[in-house]
C-alpha cells in the first residue's frame, strides 16, 4: 500500500495573503505542517502542492518535497489531483493535509490513512474493507453550544456503518420540542475535522464532477461527492485542531506559547 500525503498551499488567500509563509516560532507555517505530516508512518511520501514560487523556494530551503500546480484550482481537492499526477509514481491513496494547521497531530493523519489498508472489520461482518473505502475523513464529538450554533463549525451526520450521511453548517438533527441549550445532553453531535483521504482512482473521478445544488447551498464541497453517490467513511478523533485562517488566529496561537 502506497499513500501520498499532499499539503496544498496557495499564496493568494483573501483573508491572509502569504499564509503558508507566516512565521511560527522561527519557521514558515508550511514547514511546521510538513514536519508534522512527515512523522506519520502510514504515509509513503509527503509533498507540498503549491502555485507560488516563493512557497516552492521555502519548501526546498528546508529540504521538503514540492510540486508546482496551476493557480486556477478552486479547491484543495483539485490541487491534490494535479499534484498526484505531476509528482509521478503509483499511489493507492492520497491524504489531503490542510496547509494551515501547523500543529496537526500525526495520529490524526494516520487514522485517515489507515482507512485504506485492508483490515477485517466487525462493522462490515468480517469483510476486507480497506480496498472498498472511497473517501475518508475525521470527526470529533462536539461539546459546546457555541460550536453547535456557529455556522463556521461544520457538523457531520453519521450512520451506523461509520459513513457520513450529510455535512451542514446547521445543527442536524433539529431536536424538536427541546430548547437548543439542551440538545448536547440529548444527542451526540459531531464536528468535521478538515482532513480527507481519497482512493487515487476516486480522486480522479470527483475532480470531474460539476458543483451540486447541496454544495452550492452550504458551500461545502464534500456534499458534491455525497450527492453523486460516493461514500465517505469517518474515523473519530479527540485531538482538537487549530487552523490559522487570519492574522488574528496567528496572534492567538502565539499568545498561548
Amino acid at each position: 500500500m502506497k499513500i501520498l500525503g499532499i499539503i496544498p498551499a496557495r499564496y493568494g488567500s483573501t483573508r491572509f495573503p502569504g499564509k503558508p509563509l507566516a512565521d511560527i516560532k522561527g519557521k514558515p507555517m508550511i514547514q511546521c505542517v510538513y514536519e508534522q505530516a512527515h512523522q506519520c508512518k502510514a504515509l509513503t511520501e509527503v509533498v507540498v502542492a503549491t502555485d507560488d514560487k516563493k512557497i516552492e523556494s521555502a519548501v526546498k530551503k528546508f529540504g521538503g518535497k514540492v510540486v508546482m500546480t496551476s493557480d486556477k484550482h478552486e479547491s484543495g481537492t483539485d490541487r491534490c489531483y494535479e499534484a498526484l499526477v505531476n509528482f509521478g509514481g503509483k499511489f493507492n491513496a492520497v491524504i489531503n493535509i490542510q496547509g494551515d494547521e501547523p500543529f496537526i497531530h500525526p495520529e490524526q493523519i494516520s487514522k485517515v490513512a489507515n482507512c485504506f489498508y485492508l483490515t477485517p472489520s466487525p462493522l462490515f461482518r468480517g469483510r476486507e474493507v480497506g480496498g472498498e473505502v472511497q473517501i475518508a475523513t475525521l470527526v470529533m464529538k462536539l461539546n459546546s453550544i457555541h460550536e453547535l450554533t456557529n455556522h463556521n463549525t461544520i457538523k457531520a451526520v453519521i450512520n451506523k456503518k461509520k459513513e457520513a450521511i450529510y455535512f451542514s453548517r446547521t445543527a442536524i438533527p433539529y431536536y424538536r420540542g427541546e430548547d437548543f441549550t439542551e440538545w448536547l445532553k440529548l444527542h451526540t453531535y459531531y464536528k468535521h475535522v478538515g482532513i480527507y483521504g481519497y482512493r487515487s482512482d476516486i480522486l480522479a473521478e470527483i475532480t470531474k464532477l460539476e458543483r451540486s445544488p447541496l454544495e452550492i447551498a452550504e458551500s461545502l464541497e464534500q456534499l458534491r461527492w455525497l450527492e453523486n453517490g460516493y461514500k465517505i467513511v469517518v474515523e473519530f478523533t479527540d485531538i482538537e485542531s487549530h487552523s490559522i485562517d487570519t492574522p488574528e488566529d496567528l496572534k492567538k496561537i502565539d499568545s498561548r506559547q
